[in-house]
């Protein structure tokens, strides 16, 4: 199941995607698939037909992992 995440770089605009598994300490790329502007827009330096992308985590600042629709249809109405 794949996990949506925004990616943030140190100059830039972050990044929507998705991701098969969260990146190891030992792994170098990143590999996201259906990258997108945070709007939905396509990213302007990539080609019209790009469906998955290999960024260096090296220019990654920090990943933002979004709640799926899964987590929340498990988390139920809570009463106190």
């Amino acid at each position: 199941m794949a996990i949506e995440v925004i990616l943030h770089f140190p100059s830039g605009d972050p990044i929507m995607g998705e991701i098969e598994s969260l990146p190891d300490m030992q792994d170098t790329p990143i590999k996201v698939s259906n990258p997108r502007q945070r709007d939905g827009k396509d990213i302007h330096y990539l080609q019209d037909n790009v469906d998955t992308v290999l960024w260096p985590l090296i220019q990654i600042t920090f990943i933002e992992l979004l709640p799926s629709k899964i987590d929340d249809e498990i988390i139920g109405f809570v009463r106190e």
